[in-house]
């Protein structure tokens, strides 16, 4: 009974205790349930695109379409490990609503940051000491840098808000993923990327799809052929009317074009443009942009029969430009020596100037070192002795000088040689466009325009020069006709006593005869002497011809042109290396001269030097009692020092020209 009592009396109070505690639990709010994890199986539950067309509310009571993402092309793609949530992070759960967003579907989602990612991920990595074992990411910053300089990352002109083209427009973000290359996917991929820029230069892709190029690829589905990204990269695109892009597409073309690219950089178009100069005809220029077609197409613009409207388009008459004649149609902008079946001329035209080249240093240059063998080898053998003998002459005329040289023949000297030094110094920077001081050269000069009419200006010294020399040398011939004697002593019209002369040098030079003696030229003077009237004749009717194009094109083929070009430069090669070399050495670095000789600009020199170097002259104007006619003083401390301040300046210049050649010439080999 007492037990029973208990049992009652503690259920009460259980009773008790939950009546008096249900005012508290009724005011403490319920737990909350964890929600649910948003991983990509949840995502994809409705964006799979297999429960048809998403449509939410849009601005204004529009439906808005909601990307659908295919799971199996997800799961192949560079971003298959992330959760949507990672990129679309304003997108939350909500316990409220069974499978729907926290933010209202009416409002557009923002705008996923691709570049803002992967850049935050490239500084965490190099903050971490981690960014060298990340090169993917790596290229893909460098890609992002490209891009926000490039021409897609301006605003839209119809939205401001947007850009041309973001990311997305081109990759498909949930599918993304570049094959690696030289494998069969990438090949596949490759063959896409005209279509993928199609969908927004629609215009371009239907020029694109008739050419060679569009044919091949989308046709063809030949991998190799020429897709967008070729010409206009992948990231950096630019307006292709830019000078950057001007001077870089033609490098592209070169990629699979390398002959052609290589023939082109030849002429003058391609040498300006390797400069750094946007001017002048790139290869679409010619050729067209993006509806290309083979040449013997008769719709191709390099056709023979539209070639000479091709050439009007830059040569029309306009500016400095005048209308191209009909012999431009005919100039052959990727002619070369190499093959004689398709461009004879020019084949024979370099045989003809690489013989000249091969022959005249092949002899002087051997000439020239077997001298200097020779006189060094006297010199040590006579050290410590005069090599002209100061008591050779007689005690009257000791310390006279003889002259040489009048003022006008210095003075037609000095201008020859400063406007051929101009005429090197204007024209090798088109001659060895890709050597290291071109550029930096041609910018010092002012540019094309102006190294162009500095060059035209020397050259017009540089005949004016020549054809005073003709004037004069006929007038003196004229005047003195009955007592001048064409193969005379005085005259330097090459003789038999040349050829001896020279068979004499060359024993003495192995030492099988005595140094011969020579009258008043010798016959390295003679060759310095008509070597020009060859030179001038062939620079100055080339040089003449590419400088008046459209007067010479109105009734001379096109091929004329490649020919005078080559012409043209390698005679001025021959000239400048010859002149550097050859002359100077013969004038002043053999070791009877060495360091300088000044005759040419005090226009004397001493007597006894006279007699070393023109024995035979010497003799016959002493037995004949004219030498004391040509006596004059020594020239004074003062022009002595002056003369040979200009000659070392001459020098200096000469040698440095030589230098600037010979770095050209092995850049280009």
């Amino acid at each position: 009974m007492r037990l029973k009592s208990s049992l009652l009396l503690s259920g009460l109070g259980w009773l008790l205790g939950a009546c008096l505690s249900l005012p508290a639990l009724a005011a403490s709010p319920a737990p909350e349930a964890a929600p649910a994890k948003l991983d990509n199986a949840t995502c994809l539950n409705c964006h799979d695109g297999k429960k048809g067309k998403l449509e939410v509310a849009g601005p204004e009571g529009k439906a808005r379409a909601l990307h659908a993402v295919m799971p199996d092309k997800f799961e192949q793609s560079v971003h298959a490990k992330m959760s949507c949530v990672a990129c679309h992070a304003d997108i939350k759960d909500n316990a409220e609503k069974a499978n729907a967003h926290a933010k209202d579907p009416a409002l557009k989602l923002a705008k996923v940051d691709c570049a803002g990612c992967h850049q935050q991920l490239w500084d965490e990595a190099k903050k971490a000491g981690t960014a060298q074992t990340k090169p993917q990411l790596e290229m893909v910053v460098k890609n992002i840098d490209a891009y926000n300089a490039s021409f897609h990352a301006r605003p839209n002109a119809d939205d401001k808000t947007l850009p041309n083209a973001s990311c997305d427009n081109c990759h498909d973000t949930h599918s993304f993923n570049v094959p690696a290359k030289k494998t069969p996917q990438y090949d596949q991929w490759r063959l896409g990327i005209a279509t993928s820029c199609g969908s927004c230069h629609e215009d371009q892709l239907d020029s694109y799809s008739g050419s060679v190029h569009g044919t091949e690829v989308l046709e063809k589905k030949n991998v190799k052929a020429a897709v967008c990204t070729d010409c206009h990269s992948t990231h950096a695109i630019t307006s292709s009317s830019t000078d950057p892009f001007k001077l870089a597409v033609t490098d592209q073309c070169g990629t699979c074009h390398e002959e052609n690219l290589k023939t082109y950089m030849g002429t003058y178009h391609g040498q300006i443009s390797t400069l750094g100069y946007a001017y002048t005809a790139k290869c679409y220029d010619c050729h067209g942009s993006h509806k290309i077609l083979r040449a013997d197409d008769p719709k191709s613009m390099v056709h023979a029969n539209n070639r000479l409207k091709t050439c009007q388009s830059c040569h029309s008459g306009k500016k400095e430009l005048a209308l191209a004649p009909a012999g431009f149609a005919t100039y052959q902008p990727h002619g070369h020596a190499g093959d004689f079946d398709k461009y004879p001329q020019i084949w024979v035209a370099w045989q003809i100037m690489l013989q000249l080249l091969v022959g005249t240093f092949g002899f002087f240059w051997l000439h020239t070192l077997l001298w200097f063998y020779r006189e060094f080898k006297e010199r040590k053998e006579k050290a410590g002795q005069q090599h002209i003998k100061l008591d050779a002459v007689p005690a009257q005329f000791k310390g006279k000088h003889v002259r040489r040289f009048s003022a006008i023949w210095r003075l037609a000297h000095i201008t020859f040689a400063l406007s051929l030094m101009v005429l090197t110094l204007t024209g090798i920077p088109l001659f060895y466009p890709s050597s290291p001081w071109a550029v930096p050269l041609m910018a010092g000069l002012g540019g094309p325009h102006t190294a162009g009419i500095i060059h035209r200006i020397s050259a017009v010294i540089f005949a004016g020069v020549f054809f005073w020399h003709i004037f004069y040398i006929t007038w003196r011939i004229a005047k003195n006709w009955s007592t001048f004697k064409f193969f005379g002593p005085d005259s330097l019209v090459p003789n038999l006593q040349d050829g001896k002369d020279m068979l004499a040098m060359f024993k003495w030079f192995f030492g099988m005869g005595p140094r011969p003696k020579f009258d008043r030229w010798t016959y390295w003077e003679k060759f310095d002497y008509w070597a020009p009237f060859w030179g001038v004749t062939i620079i100055g009717v080339s040089g003449l011809m590419m400088w008046l194009p459209n007067f010479f094109g109105a009734f001379l083929p096109g091929w004329v042109f490649n020919v005078a070009a080559i012409f043209h430069a390698e005679e001025a090669f021959l000239a400048v290396v010859f002149l550097f070399t050859v002359h100077f050495f013969n004038n002043h670095f053999r070791p009877d001269k060495f360091p300088v000789e000044v005759v040419m600009f005090t226009g004397t020199f001493s007597l006894e030097e006279f007699k070393h170097d023109h024995a035979l002259e010497y003799e016959r104007l002493l037995k004949s009692g004219e030498l004391e006619k040509y006596l004059v003083d020594a020239p004074s401390p003062a022009k002595l020092t002056a003369a040979k301040a200009l000659a070392f300046t001459l020098i200096a210049c000469g040698l440095t020209l030589l230098t600037l050649v010979g770095i050209g010439f092995f850049t280009q080999v």
